[in-house]
């Protein structure tokens, strides 16, 4: 089977959509001709015409507004930002009109939207490039957010995004679209939303995560002298905590790890949801690894602040030894 990057994933799914839906769109900045910054567009435009994945201009606010309209009238619009670190711009299209759309139309109407944007760390962008902001967006009710770690799950998760009828937040971390390759089919397919994965199984302490730290999870892990499961969370909102519960159960501690500061990111929530549901079968506290809560670090020292597989490894060590 053929091997593919998250980039070339990614791109297929969008042309399997584009494909059979003529209602999707695909549009955002240099999108188009130029094939988005990271190529993830790539030749989609050629293929399926200026109507149908298209250029807009360096407004954020604007494209998701447009995107709120074309969903408003029966079209499935997929648009791009171009960085997540600008997230800022649309909040009010997201926090205050696509999150609460179908309950204000008394679930009459719907707005199935695919924001799909780039976010993450360690390939020393300027700032306000790889801001982890996910979090914000976690504590708005009615927005899905979707974070693949690997090619199969980002073209699957995709698809089944852009086919879902809730607005959905798609975000790829810049460090993974070409740094890991995966057999991917080439057929459409789809990964359920909302459903966590266990990417290594074990039975001494449970580490969740998601995106590019859910590798530096799994190497943490192959290091470590203990059984160590991985649960890469593929949804952070909502989070599957069926999944999470019978982990825990099994294995007595829990560490989690994401990159967004401290104080942000949705790990402290998970961390409540732990202590309240799975407080009884917990052999020590639950741990996270986070950075530290300051503004992202400039390109020169963010490798010594985004956590890595040495951090998650000491700190299961620590667990497994309270």
């Amino acid at each position: 089977m053929r091997q593919l990057t998250i980039v070339q994933a990614l791109n297929e799914a969008l042309a399997i959509k584009l494909e059979e839906d003529g209602d999707t769109l695909v549009f955002g900045e240099d999108i188009g001709k130029n094939g988005g910054v990271f190529r993830v567009t790539d030749g989609l435009q050629d293929k399926f015409g200026g109507d149908r994945v298209f250029d807009t201009p360096l407004a954020e606010s604007g494209i998701l507004g447009m995107a709120i309209g074309l969903a408003e009238n029966k079209f499935r619009p997929v648009p791009e930002l171009q960085f997540f670190g600008f997230v800022l711009e649309a909040m009010d299209s997201i926090a205050g009109q696509m999150s609460r759309y179908r309950y204000r139309t008394g679930g009459a109407k719907n707005l199935p939207i695919t924001i799909r944007a780039p976010f993450g760390g360690g390939v020393h962008t300027p700032e306000l490039h790889s801001d982890s902001f996910e979090g914000m967006v976690t504590q708005v009710p009615g927005i899905r957010v979707v974070v693949p770690s690997s090619p199969y799950d980002a073209k699957g998760l995709l698809i089944s995004s852009i086919e879902s009828d809730d607005p959905v937040l798609f975000l790829e971390h810049l460090k993974l679209y070409r740094s890991v390759k995966e057999e991917v089919p080439k057929e459409k397919y789809t990964v359920p939303l909302d459903k966590a994965n266990i990417v290594r199984a074990g039975d001494g302490v449970t580490v969740v995560a998601y995106g590019q730290m859910v590798h530096e999870a799994v190497l943490a892990a192959e290091k470590s002298d203990a059984s160590v499961e991985v649960i890469d969370l593929r949804t952070i909102s909502p989070i599957d905590m069926d999944t999470i519960e019978k982990s825990v159960k099994k294995t007595g501690n829990v560490v989690v790890v994401q990159e967004a500061q401290r104080s942000s990111g949705v790990m402290g929530n998970l961390l409540g949801e732990i202590a309240e549901h799975c407080f009884m079968y917990l052999d020590s506290p639950p741990k996270r690894v986070t950075p530290p809560d300051t503004a992202f670090a400039f390109g020169a020292a963010e490798n010594i602040w985004i956590p890595d597989s040495v951090k998650i490894e000491e700190t299961i060590r620590e667990t497994l030894e309270f």
